[in-house]
């Protein structure tokens, strides 16, 4: 029922941590992938991870780097049903600390570049009627940290998005879901771990699953969601987290 045979799907970020992990479990279910990512080191390690993907160098907060990438992909593939927005970033500060720099920089990424290319990618989703949108949050869409004041807003705007693209068109086959990832070992919470000592162990204290997660872990909901399996799951938030939600 996760058959992807024939699927072609676009994972942004897709050059490491949780992009890289989804566009490996897409890729192992039969889906055609192509990538972006910034970093040009990690595009020639992802690119020789999945053999045989498209890999695009790509900074999508640029205007117009949408239609580069969805022509780059149209071209290669000649259709597009997956589209997994992961690129994010973000800039720790307290929220006294947050400039409108720091601000435009988070939400750029976040959650306008993944609007442009949502928009862009509409009419190549709806072709076959068979279009999944798969946009990655965070807990922090949830839950509040006194050092990701922008993250978390953007996160918690990007779930609300994807609750409007689900009402939005599911008339034209297409669904949208959203993938909240709990305490993930990535570069990114790397760096946050560097930022905070102790937090590593007071995430796992929380975590019934009593870990941090890998970005294999979330490969299976991304083949999920991507397959005719989930063609009645729309609008869903749904947290892959060891159960770090759960506990209120």
């Amino acid at each position: 029922m996760w058959d992807l045979s024939g699927r072609v799907a676009l994972v942004t970020g897709g050059n490491g941590g949780i992009g890289l992990g989804m566009a490996k479990a897409l890729a192992a279910n039969g889906g055609s992938v192509a990538i972006t990512g910034r970093n040009v080191a990690k595009n020639e390690a992802a690119a020789a991870a999945l053999p045989g993907a498209l890999v695009i160098a790509a900074d999508l907060v640029e205007p117009g780097a949408e239609a580069r990438v969805l022509e780059a992909v149209r071209a290669r593939f000649g259709r597009l049903d997956i589209l997994v927005n992961n690129a994010g970033t973000n800039i720790r500060r307290r929220p006294e600390e947050v400039s409108d720099e720091d601000w435009a920089t988070v939400m750029d990424t976040n959650l306008t570049s993944l609007m442009r290319l949502t928009r862009g990618a509409h009419p190549l989703l709806k072709a076959h009627g068979v279009g999944r949108v798969i946009n990655v949050a965070s807990i922090m869409a949830l839950f509040g940290l006194p050092f990701s004041p922008a993250y978390a807003a953007s996160k918690g705007a990007v779930v609300q998005y994807t609750k409007v693209l689900a009402t939005a068109w599911a008339g034209d086959g297409i669904t949208a879901n959203a993938v909240l990832p709990g305490w993930i070992e990535t570069e990114l919470t790397d760096r946050a771990r560097t930022h905070q000592p102790g937090l590593y162990e007071r995430q796992i204290a929380r975590t019934p699953a009593g870990r941090w997660g890998t970005p294999d872990d979330l490969g299976g909901i991304a083949a999920f969601l991507a397959s005719d399996a989930a063609g009645f799951v729309t609008g869903a938030a749904i947290p892959v987290d060891g159960g770090f939600a759960a506990m209120g």
